[in-house]
């Protein structure tokens, strides 16, 4: 069917509705876009604490790599629209771009609003109608897709592309709406479960630090059953009344699997620029400018405030012992400490506080060149809805980007 003449409805105009309704538009077909907001790109907004990690600018089996959950699946989107094809595209809206540590890719505003402007620029240019409604199933007529029936009207359509997200930060809108209508096609939709999401503990010092944010930390993940470790990293994390968040927690979760309290403990070395015999001399020197004083009183240039108590309470030296007393074990004892403190996980946050849900659409029902249903024809999925995520550092959005732009293209032309 010519484009010109195709109908094409997508449900959802976050990262991989607007992308895959603009280039849908691009290419001559007539294009409404359901978005239950008032506002487009909501989601987008809040990505990268409000600055939007747009993608990875990373090679394309660097990115595969960083994706845990069906990446064989994604190789064709990721090869069609890659995180190199993505930047070009947004550079040409007139968005400035810069690269940071690991290769993530910002707008050099730091503003996620100037994505979200860009993509809706984009859409309302290639001729795209928004239409603030919300979807409520599919119309399906002998095994392919004729429309949507929407709280407010019904759209009819040739093809239809769902890309309402997952069920992760419900007020943007992901509320699981893509996973109810691809059901309804016969879609077989795999476990949720939150990624990329704050960790929980029942260990007291998290509460009594709570707001403490620690930069420049390296953190592991043990198993304490095998003894393994899962996952390190180093960057940024904080402690809250709950537990820990952070990127290095957030990215850790999506290493995390069959989660049980007992089962896996967070070690944070504190200094991971100094070795032990490094920190024991910093300690040393310490000690002796503070000689005559309570050890309480000699982490002051050492330690963040807040986390002073907690160690103190860990080492098992009275506060009150004078720094001149400390022996060479004491002292190790404290380098120890400093380079492995430790915090017991329990579970993850809720599924509404993670940046992308894990789980959803099964890959095996899809076409991974075109992002088409196998099992009705005119239907496709794009963007977190699809059972796919990755480690957080823009992959999820270039997830978005990437499927969401290929099923536009071939709800087009196909």
């Amino acid at each position: 069917m010519d484009a010109v003449k195709k109908k094409i409805v997508v449900v959802g105009a976050g990262a991989a509705g607007m992308m895959a309704a603009g280039r849908a538009a691009e290419l001559g077909a007539k294009v409404v876009l359901i978005e239950k907001n008032q506002r487009v790109g909501r989601k987008i907004m809040i990505t990268g604490k409000g600055r939007c990690n747009l993608t990875n600018n990373c090679e394309v089996r660097t990115f595969i790599e960083n994706v845990p959950v069906n990446p064989r699946f994604l190789y064709s989107a990721i090869n069609y629209f890659t995180p190199q094809d993505a930047m070009e595209f947004f550079e040409l809206m007139g968005v400035e771009l810069k690269t940071e540590r690991g290769n993530r890719v910002f707008p050099v505003s730091d503003r996620a609003a100037d994505i979200v402007d860009a993509l809706r620029e984009y859409v309302l240019s290639s001729g795209v109608k928004i239409v603030n409604d919300a979807a409520r199933e599919l119309l399906l007529e002998d095994g392919a897709v004729a429309g949507i029936k929407a709280e407010k009207e019904t759209y009819y359509a040739d093809s239809v592309i769902v890309c309402c997200g997952g069920k992760s930060y419900p007020l943007t809108g992901s509320t699981g709406d893509g996973y109810r209508l691809a059901a309804q096609a016969g879609h077989s939709v795999t476990e949720l479960k939150p990624s990329l999401v704050p960790l929980e503990s029942s260990d007291g010092d998290c509460k009594s630090m709570q707001g403490l944010s620690l930069k420049n930390i390296a953190v592991k993940i043990i198993d304490n059953k095998t003894g393994k470790t899962v996952y390190t990293d180093f960057g940024e994390m904080l402690f809250t009344h709950f537990g820990v968040s952070g990127p290095v927690i957030l990215s850790a979760s999506s290493h995390i699997r069959d989660i049980s309290e007992g089962k896996y403990t967070l070690s944070v070395d504190l200094k991971p620029a100094l070795n032990f015999e490094k920190l024991d001399r910093r300690i040393q020197n310490d000690f002796r400018e503070n000689s005559n004083r309570d050890v309480s009183n000699a982490f002051s240039k050492l330690l963040p405030r807040k986390l002073i108590v907690p160690v103190l309470k860990r080492w098992g030296v009275e506060f009150d012992r004078k720094c001149n007393s400390i022996t060479r074990a004491e002292r190790h004892a404290l380098c120890e400490l400093l380079k492995g403190f430790t915090i017991d996980i329990k579970g993850f946050r809720p599924i509404e506080e993670a940046i992308v849900t894990s789980g959803g659409v099964k890959t095996t029902e899809l076409s991974p060149k075109t992002m088409e249903s196998k099992l009705v024809s005119g239907l496709y999925f794009a963007g977190e809805v699809i059972d796919c995520d990755a480690y957080t550092g823009g992959f999820n959005l270039q997830i978005a980007w990437s499927t969401g732009r290929l099923a536009g293209e071939n709800a087009a032309y196909l």
